[in-house]
């Protein structure tokens, strides 16, 4: 009689299939408005010394609250106290 079996340990023990991830529910893009608004206030932040490392989480920061509704003002001022 054989000891070997069909299935093999590593077989039995597979690791489970990765989630997808899921779309966004609240992704609202920004407005035409919005996104000059955004490049006229980056222009603002480049002239003040902004180095691009900043420049980039800046941004990023400022599109998540603009998304929301938020001004560029009321954004900027929001990241900055913070």
């Amino acid at each position: 009689m054989s000891s070997y079996s069909d299935e093999t340990p590593t077989q039995e023990a597979e690791a489970p299939a990765p989630e997808t991830k899921k779309p966004r529910t609240n992704g609202k893009k920004l407005t035409d408005k919005q996104k000059e608004q955004l490049t006229k206030h980056m222009e603002k932040m480049k002239k003040g010394g902004m180095s691009a490392s900043e420049m980039k989480s800046h941004r990023m920061k400022m599109m998540g609250r603009m998304r929301k509704g938020m001004s560029v003002n009321k954004s900027h001022k929001d990241i900055m106290k913070g």
